[in-house]
């Protein structure tokens, strides 16, 4: 199973991953390996102890070796730094003529940092925003919400750590339309986007009045194109590791979504 080429990972993914500073330094190949190996219990949702270490490695070679490197690149902020690299490299692959917004819930079986009760799936899960460009491609994402949080919960920060994505990829803000879904349909969020002079087209939410009397401005036509959202969260769906939330740190979840954004931006500008 081939999730990326090993070029692909020596180009777009090791120049971003931490080397340490003492002890025996691991070479090239063993870091591809590694990386190879953090890509397949993605792909397939194995558990750690279930990688098929002599696939990847000739000498013997521990799974909780794979696992400190992943934790070690996750706490490092190595995935946040390659997946910022990608954007702004190769951000002319973006179409952003608007861009989408969307929150996503995924089961947490084990609980850990921001899980929480999801009484409309009754049981417990863990929230992200995200947003996307016309295409599909996913651009930004939160950092893990609790599940019994909304999406305007907390909006501002939450609204924020998407923008700031943007922003260190030195990709503007400024002029974006953004299309989101009724659930979005707040003063606030409006405001927000105001004040980063972003021109929301939010779908009117019947709980906040009579549409016929509201004055904001909605383009349908514009809005048709929102659905491309949700084909990038079924192109992240197709990582197994994802469906399901087992781990328990927050960080290492988030890097775990970011690593799966990066490989479907890759294979799909095909860089």
């Amino acid at each position: 199973m081939s999730i990326l080429s090993k070029d692909k990972i020596k180009k777009f993914i090791l120049p971003y991953l931490s080397k340490g500073k003492r002890g025996e330094s691991l070479s090239e190949e063993k870091r591809i390996n590694i990386v190879l190996s953090i890509f397949y219990r993605l792909k397939t949702g194995c558990q750690w102890r279930e990688l098929p270490m002599e696939r990847y490695f000739n000498t013997d070679y521990s799974y909780t070796s794979v696992f400190y490197h992943f934790n070690k690149w996750s706490t490092d902020g190595s995935w946040e730094t390659m997946w910022l690299n990608l954007l702004k490299e190769y951000k002319k692959h973006l179409d952003l003529s608007c861009v989408q917004l969307d929150g996503s819930h995924t089961r947490a079986n084990r609980g850990g940092q921001a899980v929480g009760f999801q009484y409309r799936k009754s049981e417990e899960t863990t929230n992200f925003l995200y947003l996307c460009d016309s295409q599909g491609t996913l651009l930004a994402i939160s950092q893990p919400i609790c599940g019994n949080n909304h999406d305007l919960s907390n909006f501002k920060v939450h609204f924020e750590q998407l923008i700031s994505w943007l922003e260190m990829s030195e990709i503007s803000v400024d002029g974006l339309f953004l299309n989101a879904d009724a659930g979005f349909d707040s003063n606030e969020c409006r405001q927000i986007c105001s004040q980063h002079k972003i021109h929301p087209n939010i779908a009117f939410n019947v709980r906040n009045g009579n549409i016929n009397e509201r004055f904001e401005y909605f383009d349908e036509l514009l809005y048709k194109n929102r659905t491309v959202i949700e084909r990038a969260f079924a192109w992240i769906d197709a990582f197994k590791a994802l469906l399901v939330r087992y781990e328990t740190k927050a960080n290492n979840w988030l890097c775990l979504n970011i690593i799966a954004m990066a490989i479907c931006f890759v294979r799909k500008v095909n860089l």
